[in-house]
């Protein structure tokens, strides 16, 4: 199981696009409900900053989410979007209450 929280901060005339572009690899996922992957993405309030949030828990090992056209949308251009460029680091679960179900 792998968990990881990514922040970013992308420049303030990009963040409509950067929430749809968002938005659209969770359609996806409705759609496709790939299996062990846990998700969550989230803006900092009157702020340009992102956290995405996401649980691996396939048994290879590898993240579905990597496997989805909206999510490799997402990230093609992501470097342009971006005030600072996306952080990932790894987590270590000390503890949590309905978290990741």
């Amino acid at each position: 199981m792998r968990r990881v929280i990514v922040r970013y901060r992308v420049k303030q005339d990009r963040v409509q696009e950067n929430v749809d572009y968002v938005r659209k690899v969770y359609e996806e996922l409705k759609v496709n409900s790939p299996n062990g992957l846990r998700y969550a993405t989230f803006k900092a309030s009157d702020s340009t900053s992102f956290f995405h949030i996401a649980s691996v828990e396939t048994e290879s090992g590898d993240n579905p989410l990597n496997q989805t056209a909206a999510f490799k949308a997402f990230v093609a251009n992501i470097a342009d979007r971006c005030e600072e460029p996306p952080i990932t680091t790894e987590l270590e679960e000390i503890g949590s209450y309905n978290f990741f179900g």
